[in-house]
């Protein structure tokens, strides 16, 4: 089947499934913590078309490629920053093949990561050149690849998310660019953003998308959905929460968050505004299955309050600084830029 535009998709059906977890999934399948699974994109193919066809049977509309840590400053510490074009492109590739195949369009989006690194202009030591740069590199062997949505993610600091959002227009001009922030410090990403302000911010580089990634659970995601959608009501907004929060049991990590709970949140998330719904760390075909069941035909309801997010998928976990009425915690603020030193992410 030829593969429909993002845009064309997304207005035909109202709404868009983004798949669920790469690394969680592909740890099932033997890889090993700290392994960078870009390389499989060449040693395993066989286990990544797995992936991608697993989500794309649990009724995704849109699948990410396997290239989140892809650019040279996270290959370099596996000495494969001379692998960038190579990698990215095979990505890309893999993912395309399987969505041609598919009996119904399915979207190719560019995982692209951030670089590890922080940014001279908030105390690092990247200068912003450096990492468009290094964003351009990787971008453009996505698109090589033939990927239809360059999508950023994961992201803590707005300059960032600006280097690669320059860098995709640089290289890709013609591909729509969505790119998502996670909001997991009290509210805020690690570089103390909150999602109000990322969403402004968002429509001022005039992005297709914007949204929330991974962080915490499902009820933070959406609270940070709320904000978003309540600061620029016209944002096309992605919600693509953790499965619960990871526990260690018998020595492995699992996902508090369950099938059924993942269905509510689903459309949750819906009725909060966000209309490319799809999950992050913890998230099997199982997870995706039934957000599509629950999303199917479904007309978004009233706008729920943080309480009901509360009542239906459990406490927050993060002191936000917004009272809750229903458990007396503390939900968030609105907006500020207040600091916070910002770990190296690995996986989604």
């Amino acid at each position: 089947m030829a593969r429909a535009a993002f845009r064309d998709l997304l207005e035909r059906k109202g709404w868009l499934l983004a798949d669920g977890a790469t690394g969680t999934n592909l740890f099932m399948k033997g890889l090993e913590s700290g392994y960078p699974p870009e390389l499989w994109n060449d040693e395993k193919p066989d286990v990544i078309r797995w992936l991608h066809q697993g989500f794309i049977d649990a009724g995704c509309d849109l699948i990410l490629t396997n290239s989140f840590g892809g650019n040279r400053h996270r290959l370099k510490l596996h000495k494969a920053h001379d692998r960038v074009a190579e990698l990215n492109e095979k990505a890309a590739r893999i993912a395309g093949e399987l969505a041609r195949k598919a009996e119904r369009p399915v979207i190719v989006a560019g995982s692209v990561g951030p670089t590890g690194e922080i940014f001279d202009t908030a105390g690092g030591t990247l200068p912003y050149e450096d990492g468009v740069a290094a964003f351009a590199e990787q971008i453009a062997a996505l698109a090589e690849g033939g990927i239809d949505v360059v999508w950023i993610e994961t992201m803590s600091a707005k300059e960032e998310v600006a280097a690669a959002v320059e860098a995709a227009r640089q290289v890709a001009p013609d591909l729509p660019v969505v790119a998502t922030m996670s909001f997991d410090t009290n509210g805020r990403t690690m570089m103390g953003v909150t999602p109000a302000d990322y969403a402004r911010f968002a429509g001022e580089l005039k992005l297709d998308a914007c949204g929330s990634n991974c962080g915490t659970g499902a009820p933070d995601l959406l609270v940070a959905v709320l904000d978003m959608t309540g600061a620029a009501a016209d944002a096309l907004v992605v919600a693509k929460a953790n499965a619960g929060v990871p526990e260690f049991v018998d020595g492995e990590i699992v996902y508090s968050g369950t099938v059924e709970l993942a269905g509510k949140y689903a459309r949750l998330a819906a009725d909060a505004g966000a209309r490319i719904i799809g999950g992050c760390c913890g998230n099997g075909f199982a997870h995706m299955r039934a957000m599509a069941a629950a999303l199917e035909g479904y007309e978004p309801q009233e706008r729920p309050t943080v309480e009901r997010v509360v009542e239906v998928l459990g406490p927050l976990t993060q002191n936000q600084g917004r009272k809750c009425a229903v458990h007396g915690h503390d939900h968030g603020g609105d907006d500020g830029n207040g600091g916070g030193r910002r770990r190296r992410r690995r996986r989604r």
